[in-house]
């Protein structure tokens, strides 16, 4: 199974850097055997059935990228030198990874100052990745990082425009829960209350679970053969309430949908023994073509990069032919993409 497999040609226009407003106003495209059907996202009850049950990802983005100042002193006086860093994980000692730019400009050590309540000294380096730990914990850490830091969108958003306080708001979801994701599960950030409504309506049921997506998710697969790619591990949760919900819906003949693609790695790796239990921990499952499905049968989703695992995940659930026929007509009806584009509701 080589990379060239999930290439496909993308027009740079069609790269969304704002969302639709509001937010269920995003276009929708229904893929149901072998139809494929343009419509909205406020619609999307229209395509499921009472009973059905969306499996929804509570994590929250933190504001992880953040902007400051290393001061040293020197023979000739104080020096300073302007340091970026975006925030990966927590680690176990309390020390947080991060990336920092430019690396070659602090010392373990030295601080990093990034506002008047927040800094955080360098602690080590491994493998090109920063450990800093940070002057504030606990609610005091979260305050000062909403003040100072800034939404981390993904680098093909940022490429184009900085992040502003609007991200702050777009980039999170309206169920937000558990801090501790440096992206978004984007597929969620078509829902708004108006959707909700509409979705309780119809009979659909919701469960919440927990993945902390972590910068992995936009790293590039580098190998020609994507089975030997190795996935960047992040923490989930299922609880016992979500698994037992879950397990309920299928006895009775309902459908497990996953609203993104992490809630659906999520439930895949706490179903590997054929049935879902309650799980925590942290997973690297790689879904790509030949994968067994144990829970899901079917996926709201977001359009994704060329020759990434996410379009591999959607090849293993839809096959590899009916996806490029998906993305031909999505490309070809001007669909937009990535983060802030456009959503599929993928149905086998």
């Amino acid at each position: 199974m080589k990379l060239s497999d999930f290439d496909f040609d993308l027009p740079e226009d069609l790269i969304a850097t704002r969302p639709a407003s509001p937010r269920s106003s995003a276009r929708l495209l229904v893929a149901q055997g072998d139809a494929i059907t343009d419509a909205t996202v406020i619609d999307l009850p229209d395509w499921l059935r009472p009973g059905d049950r969306l499996v929804l990802n509570d994590t929250r983005v933190i504001p992880a990228r953040l902007s400051g100042r290393r001061h040293r002193q020197s023979a000739q006086g104080p020096v300073s030198a302007a340091i970026e860093a975006t925030l990966l994980d927590p680690q176990a000692d309390g020390t947080w990874a991060a990336l920092l730019k430019p690396l070659k400009k602090v010392k373990t050590g030295e601080e990093i100052v990034f506002s008047d309540q927040l800094s955080a000294t360098l602690e080590r380096v491994e493998d090109g990745q920063a450990y800093l730990r940070f002057n504030l914990s606990g609610e005091d850490f979260d305050s000062a990082l909403e003040a100072a830091g800034a939404m981390p969108l993904p680098p093909y958003i940022a490429a184009k425009r900085p992040a502003d306080e609007r991200d702050k708001t777009d980039y999170q979801t309206i169920w937000a829960r558990h801090s501790g994701a440096v992206a978004a599960p984007t597929a969620s950030l078509h829902f708004d209350e108006a959707l909700l409504a509409k979705l309780a309506e119809r009979g659909v049921a919701f469960t919440h679970v927990t993945l902390h997506v972590g910068a992995g998710t936009f790293l590039p697969v580098k190998v020609e053969d994507v089975t030997t790619h190795k996935m960047h591990a992040e923490w989930g949760r299922v609880s016992e309430q979500a698994a037992e919900e879950i397990r309920a819906t299928r006895a009775a003949g309902g459908r497990v949908i996953p609203v993104g693609t992490t809630a659906l790695r999520l439930i895949e790796s706490a179903a590997r023994g054929g049935e879902i239990e309650a799980w925590e921990g942290e997973t690297d499952i790689f879904i790509y073509p030949g994968f067994e499905f144990h829970v899901t049968d079917a996926l709201m989703t977001n359009f994704h990069l060329p020759k990434s695992t996410l379009l591999m995940l959607v090849s293993a659930l839809m096959g590899q032919d009916r996806v490029r026929r998906i993305y031909a007509h999505a490309v070809a009806e001007r669909y937009r993409f990535f983060s802030y584009g456009d959503a599929s509701l993928l149905i086998p």
